[in-house]
């Protein structure tokens, strides 16, 4: 589905825009798993299983 955004350019409708909020909702996710897949590899060498 197409529509007219305010500088009259044809877009696709998406659930998602591309805005300040998305863009750092996207990078924290990311920073957030990677701590997290850190924090396991980290037990791992820990407890001995790597």
């Amino acid at each position: 589905m197409e529509s007219k955004n305010k500088y009259n350019h044809n877009t696709e409708d998406y659930i998602v825009e591309d805005n300040k909020k998305t863009r750092f909702g996207g990078i924290f996710i990311a920073i957030v798993l990677i701590l997290l897949i850190a924090a396991v590899a980290a037990t791992g060498v820990f407890l001995g299983y790597w």
